[in-house]
């Protein structure tokens, strides 16, 4: 029966509730926005046909932004703080470090020197060097302020959080510039003294994660997964309301389909993603991990119309996802590379099945993503709606009973990583997680 490919083709539920999570604001991790849009999550998920519906409350560090600015000579110039900066001012010699590759910082004597570093890499270098990576390379040197200067023209400065999970503050005042600016402070301020000054308030708050399950009672579970938080410069559109609008149309596609389901499908949309993967790691501490199945991560879905997959050496997984591309005459990209930054992490590091879904853009970097221009006019329903199709029929075939895909030793997972040369960055921000 192919019906479901049409009902979900012209479904609204996943596009109204992208549109229902725009049109709060302000999602950031710990607001008020976050939570309503946990609770419009829960409410979508039932109205699809999920049952046991419920939130998971936890505890998190808030933060909330206050106004910011870099002082050089007589300029006063225009910057936002990455989220979990701590407040205050940093006052030091300007390094232009260009791309921030830990070359760099090798090369480069930046103590209590203002470093400013690119969102992005060079085309020739062997993998993507995060943000909190850069940030922390700084920190170790001994840099007074970070400056984080994007590569998409615009003026639009990006965001971004910083700290670690056992210190969530960061340690030194650190701000997003547009391109623009970078460019204007590289020109004519380069090792002349500049001053970043920093206004946030931190504070107590708590943060949720969305459940609801369909499909058969069984011990094993299928996690579908997102996350609902979005930083609160932007609409959040891409990242990441469009994952958990896609969770809310497997949903109900699911639901239609519930006879096919071998195994139970577990709904989880995270909060507090954005800064630490707060939530998936709250609810990864709490579950057996032999309980799991797979899991199937949301997270920049939508914003092009190619599926690209990272999964983490998990071959069956693999396999899984180009069959279902390939039964739809419908391009997914698997990357067998390690991604340790979306919330399938907590689980994937500890050798639980699991693959990142996203899609292909064409542009370098984030994008659109982590700054103003998060918006809905980026994205398309018609992407939303066919990644939809294929999604589902995804989940359909992990959960079967005949698909079988072996959990990894952590070590095989750590292995990856070092082979990858990303076991570096992890160290560095404090994300490795394996002993020595």
């Amino acid at each position: 029966m192919t019906h479901w490919i049409g009902e979900t083709f012209t479904s609204d539920a996943g596009w109204n509730h992208l549109e229902d999570l725009v049109d709060i604001g302000d999602r950031m991790a710990g607001s008020e926005g976050e939570r309503e849009g946990a609770e419009l999550t829960r409410d979508a998920l039932e109205s699809a046909g999920a049952r046991n519906v419920r939130l998971d409350e936890f505890d998190i560090q808030g933060w909330t932004r206050g106004d910011s600015e870099i002082r050089a000579g007589g300029d006063s110039l225009s910057c936002i703080a990455l989220p979990r900066s701590p407040a205050g001012t940093a006052a030091g010699e300007l390094v232009d470090l260009g791309y921030g590759l830990p070359e760099d910082f090798e090369d480069a004597d930046v103590e209590g020197d203002v470093v400013m570093v690119a969102t992005n890499v060079p085309s020739h270098y062997d993998r993507f060097v995060h943000r909190r990576e850069k940030y922390y390379h700084a920190v170790e040197a001994g840099a007074a302020g970070f400056v984080f200067k994007n590569h998409v023209e615009g003026c639009l400065p990006p965001t971004g959080s910083v700290g670690t999970e056992d210190d969530p503050i960061g340690d030194v005042p650190a701000v997003g510039v547009s391109k623009e600016v970078g460019a204007r402070l590289a020109r004519r301020y380069d090792g002349e003294e500049v001053a970043v000054e920093v206004e946030a308030d931190a504070h107590d708050a708590t943060s949720q994660n969305v459940h609801a399950e369909l499909g058969p009672d069984t011990d094993e579970e299928v996690l579908v997964t997102s996350h609902v938080d979005a930083h609160d410069i932007a609409e959040g559109a891409a990242d990441n309301g469009a994952g958990t609008a896609m969770v809310v149309e497997m949903a109900k596609a699911l639901a239609a389909r519930e006879d096919d389901l071998d195994t139970k499908v577990h709904f989880v949309a995270y909060g507090a993603e954005e800064v630490g993967l707060v939530g998936s790691g709250y609810d990864a501490e709490k579950r057996d991990f032999e309980s799991v199945k797979a899991v199937l991560n949301n997270d920049g879905v939508v914003r092009g119309r190619t599926l690209s997959v990272y999964t983490h050496g998990f071959d069956a997984l693999e396999e899984a996802a180009s069959e279902v591309g390939d039964a739809f005459g419908h391009p997914m990209t698997t990357i067998p590379e390690q991604g340790p930054h979306s919330d399938h992490w907590p689980y994937v590091q500890w050798g639980v099945p699991g693959v990142h879904l996203m899609s292909e853009t064409g542009d370098e970097g984030r994008g659109w993503g982590h700054t103003y221009a998060d918006t809905l006019d980026k994205i398309e329903v018609r992407d939303l709606r066919e990644q939809a199709i294929l999604l589902t029929e995804l989940a359909v075939a992990v959960a079967d009973e005949t698909f079988e895909v072996a959990p990894k030793d952590p070590t095989e997972i750590a292995t990856a990583l070092e082979a990858e040369d990303k076991a570096e960055g992890m160290k560095i921000i404090g994300d490795w997680p394996y002993d020595e």
